[in-house]
C-alpha cells in the first residue's frame, strides 16, 4: 500500500476526520458557534479598528496583506490547486500553497477538494454552498461554520494529496497565518521605534495588516459563492446559475467573472477579454516570463464562437 493510500484509508470514509468527535447528523450540518469560534474571533479583531486608529502606513499594510493573501487564493488554492490551470514546480507549489493558507482560509487540499465537489455539483442539491438551493446566508458563511464541511475529502485531491508537505500544510493550516502574525508584529515594532516620524504603532499594523485585511479578504472571497451566483450577466448558458461581475472581478482580482469560469473551468484566464480585468491572470503571464509557471491554458476558440453566437441571438 503506498503511503497516499495509506493516509486516506485510515481516515473515515474519505474525509480527513477526527474519528474521536462523534455528533449526531443534525448538529453536524448546522452552523457550529463553538468550533466557529476562531472564525468568529477573527471578525472581532477587525473591530479592534475602531480602537488603533487610522494611519495611512497601515492601511496601505492591509491592502498589501490582502492583495497578496488575495493572489495566493485564486492563482493558488483557485487555478491551480483546484483546476490545474498551468505547471508550476513542487517548490513554487509549495509557496502558493503557504501563500493562500495564510489567509486563514484552511488548507490547500481542504479548500480545492470543496471547489471541485461545487464544480461537480454545482447548484444542485449536493452543492456545498449554492445561494439557489440554499439560503444567502449559508452560501456565504454558514457552510464554511458546519462541522459537516470541515473535512478534507482526499479522494477528491490525490493529484496533490500525494505530497508530504502539502498534507501538512493542510493540517496544520493555522501555521502561515501565524507567521504572518509575527512577521506584522516585528515589522510594526521596527516601524514604532525606528521611524517614529510615521506616527504608527505596532498595534495599528497588526489590526490593519492582518485581522481587517483577513475579513476583506474572507467576504471577497466568499462572495463569489454567493453574489456571483445571484447578481452579474451570464454570457454562456451553463446548468448553474454562475455570473459575471465587473465589481466582484475588481474586488477579487478576477474572480468576478464567474460565468465565464463555470463554462470552461480549465482556463486560467477567467477575463476572456482585455475589457475584462483579471489581475491574477495578469500576474501569471509576468510569472511565466521567468519560468516560474508555464503551460497556461486559455480558452479554445470554440469558446469565443459560442460566446459572438450567444451574443447574436440577444
Amino acid at each position: 500500500m503506498d503511503q497516499l493510500t495509506e493516509h486516506i484509508d485510515a481516515t473515515a470514509p474519505d474525509y480527513d476526520v477526527d474519528p474521536g468527535r462523534p455528533y449526531k447528523r443534525k448538529s453536524w450540518e448546522k452552523v457550529d458557534p463553538i468550533g466557529s469560534l476562531p472564525f468568529l474571533c477573527v471578525h472581532a479583531g477587525a473591530l479592534l479598528v475602531f480602537l488603533a486608529g487610522f494611519n495611512w502606513v497601515a492601511a496601505l499594510t492591509c491592502l498589501a496583506t490582502f492583495g497578496m493573501r488575495m493572489f495566493g487564493i485564486t492563482g493558488g488554492y483557485h487555478r491551480y490547486f483546484s483546476h490545474r490551470t498551468y505547471k508550476t514546480s513542487r517548490a513554487f507549489q509549495f509557496v502558493m500553497a503557504w501563500l493562500g493558507a495564510s489567509s486563514a482560509q484552511l488548507g490547500p487540499l481542504w479548500w480545492a477538494a470543496h471547489h471541485r465537489h461545487h464544480h461537480r455539483h454545482s447548484d444542485t442539491e449536493d452543492d456545498v454552498h449554492s445561494p439557489i438551493v440554499r439560503t444567502f446566508f449559508w452560501s456565504h458563511v454558514g457552510w464554511i461554520m458546519c462541522r459537516k464541511n470541515e473535512a478534507t475529502n482526499l479522494s477528491k485531491i490525490r493529484d496533490f494529496a500525494k505530497f508530504p508537505e502539502l498534507r501538512f500544510l493542510n493540517k496544520y493550516h493555522v501555521i502561515p497565518p501565524l507567521v504572518l502574525v509575527l512577521v506584522l508584529t516585528i515589522y510594526g515594532i521596527i516601524l514604532q521605534t525606528v521611524f517614529p516620524g510615521l506616527g504608527v504603532t505596532a498595534f495599528q499594523i497588526i489590526v490593519w495588516g492582518f485581522f481587517v485585511s483577513t475579513v476583506a479578504l474572507y467576504h471577497c472571497t466568499f462572495s463569489i459563492n454567493s453574489l456571483a451566483h445571484v447578481i452579474g450577466t451570464r454570457r454562456f448558458d451553463t446548468e448553474d446559475h454562475s455570473k459575471n461581475n465587473f465589481l466582484l472581478a475588481i474586488a477579487t482580482m478576477g474572480e468576478g467573472w464567474h460565468n465565464n469560469h463555470h463554462r470552461y473551468p480549465s482556463s486560467e484566464r477567467q477575463g476572456y477579454y482585455w475589457w475584462e480585468i483579471d489581475i491574477t491572470h495578469y500576474i501569471l503571464r509576468i510569472l511565466s516570463w521567468f519560468r516560474l509557471v508555464w503551460d497556461i491554458k486559455t480558452p479554445p476558440k470554440e469558446i469565443y464562437v459560442e460566446a459572438k453566437q450567444k451574443k447574436r441571438k440577444t
